[in-house]
């Protein structure tokens, strides 16, 4: 791994956008809060599937605009260094890729930060006419699929692969990787990963694997 390179795979809500996902910060722009809230607990603890999330905040957004979804991405509170580390990756020759559950209307924006591929959930086009292809839902095991893809594309392999993440949608992703780091996670994800990391800045979770390998 020392002389290959390196594919860097980071998730998205609670990891890079710190105590928060995109589905919350684009209800906050609705008036959604409780709504959203509620929604989260569903698929966090009460194992509502990720397809039937999406239905059902589908219905909830039914009014969502474009300009709505860029307040939310504009605001939201992500770590602190992302187009750093993104740029130090590419000039080290290595890659860098998101892979979220999250509408890819919104993952994909990261593309403009510098990183060579980002995946998300297929949604339908905005302003909604269409409703939720379940099929285009993202789960953990699939990211796992798209990390595949993603390694062919760039010609690694799973072993030359770094993972970021903050909870348990994280877990396959960690279990098929040698290094991955824990990003404000909790003791469930943190037990997985090679490397943990609280705080605010991306640069310093990664300054924990840059020269390892």
């Amino acid at each position: 791994m020392a002389n290959a390179r390196r594919l860097h795979l980071f998730d998205l809500d609670g990891t890079l956008i710190r105590g928060s996902a995109a589905a919350v910060e684009i209800s906050r722009q609705l008036g959604l809060e409780a709504e959203i809230a509620e929604l989260e607990q569903d698929f966090l603890v009460r194992g509502l599937a990720p397809d039937e999330f999406a239905v059902r905040v589908r219905e909830l957004w039914a009014a969502l605009t474009v300009a709505q979804v860029t307040a939310a991405f504009d605001g939201a509170p992500w770590l602190e260094g992302i187009r750093d580390v993104w740029g130090d990756i590419r000039e080290r020759g290595d890659y860098c890729a998101v892979i979220s559950l999250s509408p890819d209307f919104f993952v994909e924006r990261l593309l403009d930060w510098g990183a060579h591929a980002a995946h998300g959930s297929r949604w339908p086009v905005l302003p909604f006419t269409e409703p939720i292809d379940r099929s285009g839902i993202l789960n953990a095991a699939a990211k796992v699929k798209i990390a595949d893809r993603l390694c062919a594309e760039f010609g690694v392999e799973l072993d030359d692969c770094v993972a970021f993440g903050d909870s348990m949608s994280d877990a396959e992703i960690f279990a098929a990787v040698p290094m991955a780091v824990a990003v404000n996670a909790d003791h469930h994800l943190s037990g997985l990963a090679t490397h943990t990391y609280t705080g605010g800045d991306l640069r310093e979770a990664y300054e924990l694997v840059r020269l390892r390998g």
